[in-house]
């Protein structure tokens, strides 16, 4: 067992060594081609460069678009390998050129590309892992629809076969993604000026790829993916103990048909702009069983539970005569940040010292992180 444990912790560290020694790496991920990736990396080259970075063009992708062609000016490029291929004379990035200049950076655009027959790797994004290994950093970029794991997803939305493919596991290698957004409309008018593609090419683009229902779906998923790779960075990375909590919001409500539009509405903004889950809560008294509430308060409170969950709340309603226990517990079940009520109808010192709900949760939230917010 203490051999089996040794060599797991042999293993482990050769992972860190290795780890350290490799580049680092850096992916520009877009909805579609013309979004601006490759713009974007030869912006960076440049910015590197003016800091005496030793920065390189492994292989860039301008599409003869002019404002792209404008920002290799003065950047240092790394010739192409010339090979024959079915006749055809034919260029692909030259990978033992990079590694054998060993450049602090190299830029390599088209990361799902495939490589001619005969090539050491298959893919580029192999090439690209070479290229890590050799301790070089790297910028590169690809279209969301080159995922492997949504290629099905892309296929249906655009009605094309997409042939070349990266692993998943790229994109999670990766120490840095970065999403290049533009706005169906923006991208549509790029493509209409003739940034994209060639004029003869632009009226098919838009009778197929670029229509706005598609680029708005594509637009989604690539930042779904984003966000998932921050989330797997922080679940991976950060340790535990210094880890963010995300924002959750509790809003508690009554049968106050006043006070809990404002709670729901006040609640439902605050989650918005923190982009988080939102919960509203009601505990019901004996008080209030359903023999003994009028029946304008108990439609009061379903419109209001109804306009909640058109809002994105999970609604929660928990029979319990102990209130702020109730209130309590939910918070403490589901990991809430902020819990939010409506404004004391008296001073706040006399609901602090006369009721005994809200001296019990004041009580328990002074000894925890969570925060409680009174809406006015």
């Amino acid at each position: 067992m203490k051999e089996e444990n040794n060599k797991e912790s042999v293993q482990h560290f050769l992972e860190l060594i290795k780890r350290s020694r490799r580049g680092k790496f850096k992916i520009y991920i877009g909805m579609s081609a013309g979004v601006g990736k490759s713009y974007r990396m030869l912006m960076e080259a440049q910015a590197l460069m003016r800091n005496g970075i030793d920065v390189k063009i492994g292989y860039i992708e301008t599409h003869k678009r002019k404002e792209t062609e404008a920002l290799l000016e003065g950047l240092p490029v790394i010739p192409r390998r010339k090979l024959f291929y079915k006749g055809k004379e034919l260029e692909e990035m030259d990978l033992k050129a990079i590694i054998s200049l060993r450049p602090e950076v190299v830029i390599v655009d088209e990361l799902a590309h495939s490589n001619i027959e005969g090539s050491k790797n298959e893919k580029r994004w192999q090439d690209v892992m070479d290229i890590l290994n050799a301790g070089i950093n790297v910028i590169s970029a690809v279209n969301i629809q080159h995922l492997e794991s949504i290629n099905e997803e892309v296929e249906r939305i655009t009605g094309a076969t997409i042939n070349e493919r990266i692993p998943d596991k790229v994109l999670q290698m990766a120490d840095e993604v970065v999403n290049i957004d533009l706005t169906a409309d923006e991208l549509i008018e790029r493509l209409k000026e003739g940034k994209i593609y060639d004029e003869k090419k632009i009226q098919t683009a838009l009778s197929n790829f670029f229509q706005a229902e598609r680029i708005l779906q594509l637009r989604e998923l690539a930042l779904k993916e984003v966000a998932h790779q921050l989330e797997r960075k922080i679940d991976t990375e950060i340790p535990k103990n210094i880890k963010l909590r995300p924002e959750l919001f509790l809003a508690c409500i009554s049968t106050n048909d006043a006070s809990a539009k404002i709670i729901v509405r006040k609640t439902a903004r605050l989650a918005s702009y923190y982009r988080s889950k939102w919960f509203v809560l009601y505990v019901q008294t004996s008080h209030e069983s359903a023999d003994k509430i009028n029946l304008a308060s108990q439609r009061h409170l379903i419109n209001n539970m109804k306009n909640a969950t058109q809002m994105g709340a999970e609604v929660l309603k928990i029979k319990s005569d102990n209130i702020a226990k109730t209130i309590w517990e939910t918070a403490d079940k589901y990991d809430i940040t902020t819990i939010c009520i409506g404004k004391p109808r008296f001073k706040f010192y006399q609901l602090v010292m006369k009721t005994a709900v809200f001296t019990q949760l004041l009580n328990k939230m002074s000894k925890t992180d969570i925060d409680l917010v009174i809406l006015s």
